[in-house]
């Protein structure tokens, strides 16, 4: 915008009322340019703030829409999240269950092998182990070995001995790898104690079991034991033979 000149009078020229009258509207012209010019600028500093306005107001619903998704997507994921662990709170109430069923079956079966031991294995132990070329004259059940002074402690199910030998029973309603693995260590522990009493004779140990998983079974041939397993109405006693060896302690 031009800079307004202002009005003077020339006193060579002696102003008429057409030059004042020509003069103010020229003035006039100007001020409205100028009136107008900025009304142009102010509508065009409007218009970029409207604008602006208008993009940041997209931009914060944008934003808005984007945070509402968000928490969305995180509700749907703790909602999936809880569906998960009721599912897996489920699967626990049902697998204790079921592990509860299975201790209470274990322990019926455990409780009838306990009664068929009782009175068939036991007796019988003898005359089947007399089939295999041992006679044992003694046989007790539930001996428990307890030396504080050299910290042998031991239980054994059925022990059977002779003046030669002695055959030491572990009796398990169902034999696992750990009770073999404690049966090794309780025959290491009877040499130890029979060496403390000069006792020399041979000892040697079976495994009893009312079921017998073929791994189980070729796991307690393999260590040495003779497994001993039901057979119709009475139970049958196998050796190590082959690749497996019967060994003594």
């Amino acid at each position: 915008m031009g800079v307004t000149q202002p009005f003077t009078i020339d006193p060579n020229d002696p102003p008429t009322f057409e030059k004042v009258w020509a003069a103010l509207q020229a003035l006039g012209e100007r001020l409205d340019r100028s009136a107008r010019e900025a009304d142009r600028r102010q509508e065009e500093i409007d218009r970029r703030w409207q604008k602006e306005a208008e993009q940041r107001r997209e931009e914060a619903e944008q934003r808005q829409k984007e945070a509402a998704q968000r928490r969305e997507e995180a509700e749907q994921r703790q909602k999936e999240a809880d569906r998960r662990r009721e599912k897996i709170d489920r699967q626990i109430d049902e697998t204790n269950r079921q592990m509860k069923e299975t201790d209470r079956r274990v322990g019926e079966l455990t409780n009838r092998f306990g009664d068929m031991v009782e009175y068939m294995v036991v007796p019988n132990l003898v005359s089947k182990f007399k089939a295999l070329n041992f006679t044992f004259e003694q046989s007790a059940k539930d001996v428990v070995i307890r030396d504080e002074k050299h910290g042998i402690f031991t239980e054994i199910d059925v022990f059977l001995q002779n003046g030669d030998k002695v055959m030491v029973v572990e009796i398990k309603a169902t034999p696992r790898e750990k009770d073999i693995d404690e049966h090794i260590e309780r025959m290491e522990l009877l040499r130890k104690y029979a060496d403390l009493r000069n006792d020399s004779r041979k000892y040697r140990g079976a495994i009893a079991g009312a079921v017998f998983a073929d791994s189980i079974r070729n796991y307690a041939l393999k260590h040495g034991f003779y497994v001993v397993v039901p057979s119709g109405d009475t139970f049958d006693i196998i050796e190590p033979e082959g690749n497996y060896h019967v060994k003594e302690w």
